[in-house]
């Protein structure tokens, strides 16, 4: 990633101490290449072929070969197999079983569920950074306890999951130095059970994840209730309070005004950032909430857990195929099928996925222990830094800078130092640290905290 705002960036000096050449702005080519060898057909492929298995209701059969949740996820493997062959066997391929016992709710019986992974693992081994990207593989009809019924889920949730498997194909081929799971989860339409499971399990064994892209319903580009069609725009839902912010962590977040600066709404910024840059024809829009209202998605148990996490969606819902029995009312066909989607749309919204992934892989880790000085009462703003541990060493680091009304990143200063001096006040403007590698690829920005 070259550039951390959306809008108004600009490479400004600091004092004469700190003046040195900025990293390159240019677009990565490695990550163009990627981007451009997603293929709109193998998106429309793998969501067909998971529609092949009639349903896959978390409830379903395990044991049929052709039809249930059972036979999808083990082609899902299977495909997963292959891209790790492809890659080198680089690419650790598993089902990652857990039982959940019945909730009185939407688990009526024991269930052996099972969220599909392949892990590529990173190349620096120092580089304790995991990058997670999602989709759900199960699906549902208007009774969401019916585990018999047709139930095709393609765009809810086979949009998701068939991205999950194209990204998997296309970047295993690459090295990152940082880890990246490709994920299909299950039991998302029952209560986010896959997601749960393994947002708990990252949480247990002190996983340093670092982001967590969750995608769902993404793949129709024409809405209903109004009629728009629009295949330009793609939402991504973060949270602003985190979900398990403490006492402290609220009194400080009182003290910055940082309700629109938690990291999960940073991963948005960036993600909105690296569209511009890689992905042709299409915009993220920001949505300040954690996700739609009376819905839910993978991403919110990571956030429960403390963790950084979004959720990428289409911009128009078309909710007469969500959730729905398969049927012809007054002329309109009601259902999931593969004939309500737009392939090209959900290519560009893999794109995204892809651009995210990869500038982030790509970067240093983020700098620590950010700290802006308040001890002096001046209408300069000092800042300091510690290296990130770990990982490659960054080239340097922007100082990020916006006025306390703007939304968006406005200005940007490169140091080669962990401390700078900002001839503009730190009552005025909200401040960010991104450490930043020789190519130009940016880590996830780090607000200061006050110190003395």
């Amino acid at each position: 990633m070259k550039s951390t705002a959306a809008a108004f960036l600009t490479l400004v000096s600091l004092t004469a101490a700190a003046q040195t050449k900025a990293p390159t702005t240019r677009p990565d080519a490695t990550i163009k290449q990627m981007v451009e060898a997603l293929s709109a057909k193998n998106l429309e492929a793998d969501v067909r072929k998971l529609v092949s298995f009639g349903t896959r209701h978390t409830l379903s059969d395990t044991q049929d070969q052709k039809r249930g949740i059972g036979a999808a996820r083990t082609w899902v493997e299977e495909e997963f197999r292959k891209y790790g062959k492809a890659s080198g066997g680089r690419l650790q391929v598993a089902q990652d079983t857990f039982t959940i016992r019945p909730d009185g709710r939407r688990i009526n019986k024991p269930v052996l569920m099972a969220n599909v992974m392949a892990t590529l693992p990173g190349t620096d081994p120092t580089d304790t950074r995991v990058l997670i990207v999602s989709g759900h593989i199960d699906s549902r009809v208007t009774d969401v306890m019916n585990a018999t019924a047709d139930a095709p889920g393609a765009n809810d949730d086979g949009s998701g999951t068939a991205a999950v498997m194209e990204l998997a194909r296309v970047m295993s081929r690459q090295k990152f130095p940082c880890t990246i799971i490709f994920v299909a989860v299950q039991g998302e339409e029952q209560g986010l059970y896959g997601s749960t499971y393994l947002a708990k399990r990252a949480k247990k064994e002190n996983w340093n994840l670092t982001a967590m892209l969750n995608n769902d319903i993404m793949g129709n580009s024409l809405g209903h209730d109004p009629e728009i069609r629009d295949d330009k725009h793609l939402r991504v839902f973060s949270e602003g309070v985190p979900a398990n912010e403490t006492a402290d962590e609220a009194r400080l977040r009182r003290t910055l005004s940082s309700e629109n600066d938690s990291p999960s709404r940073q991963l948005a910024r960036y993600s909105q950032t690296t569209a511009k840059q890689y992905v042709d024809g299409l915009e993220v829009v920001l949505e300040y909430r954690p996700d739609r209202f009376l819905r839910g998605g993978d991403h919110t148990p990571f956030n429960q857990q403390g963790f950084t996490a979004v959720r990428f969606t289409e911009m128009n819902e078309d909710f007469t195929h969500q959730h729905q029995d398969l049927r012809t009312e007054k002329g309109r066909a009601y259902g999931d099928t593969p004939e309500g989607m737009d392939f090209q749309y959900l290519r560009k919204n893999t794109g995204v996925n892809l651009a995210t992934l990869a500038s982030l892989a790509l970067a240093p880790a983020a700098p620590q222990n950010v700290g802006v000085l308040t001890a002096d009462l001046t209408n300069r703003t000092q800042l300091q830094w510690e290296a990130p541990q770990g990982g490659e060493k960054p080239a340097g680091y922007y100082v990020l800078m916006r006025e306390t009304s703007a939304p968006q990143w406005q200005q940007k200063f490169f140091v080669t130092d962990t401390k700078a001096t900002l001839p503009h006040s730190k009552d005025n403007f909200l401040f960010g640290v991104v450490s930043v590698d020789a190519e130009g690829h940016e880590s996830l920005p780090v607000l200061p905290k006050p110190v003395r």
